[in-house]
């Protein structure tokens, strides 16, 4: 099974930016949507961005303008670069392929974003 790595995450403060990477162990080619998740304290996990496997990509109105998902395909990498950082983004963040019917990857450890000044 694919396993997904994420990393980049850290402290910064209103304003700043951060680069957010996922690393999967297998092909994600035959994986036709990708997405950016993410849990703040006391909150369910919600998406924020998705790209596919052609390039397409949505956002959440919250990270719209700020967010930007992208994928490179033959690295089996998808990236997320984060500007504008508010401290309501202040979450872990996860990869995984949305799906409809509610199947997910395993779940990776995440990588935490504290936007805090």
């Amino acid at each position: 099974q694919v396993q997904l790595v994420e990393s980049g995450g850290g402290l910064v403060q209103p304003g700043g930016s951060l680069s957010l990477s996922c690393a999967a162990s297998g092909s994600i080619f035959s994986i036709n949507v990708m997405g950016w998740y993410r849990q703040a304290p006391g909150k369910e996990r919600e998406l924020v961005a998705s790209i596919t496997r052609g390039g397409s990509t949505n956002y959440a109105d919250s990270v719209k303008g700020r967010f930007t998902i992208s994928r490179v395909n033959a690295k089996n990498t998808v990236y997320l670069q984060m500007n504008s950082l508010k401290p309501e983004d202040t979450a872990v963040y996860y990869c995984n392929a949305p799906t409809r019917d509610g199947v997910y990857l395993l779940w990776g450890q995440g990588t935490q974003v504290t936007v805090s000044s």
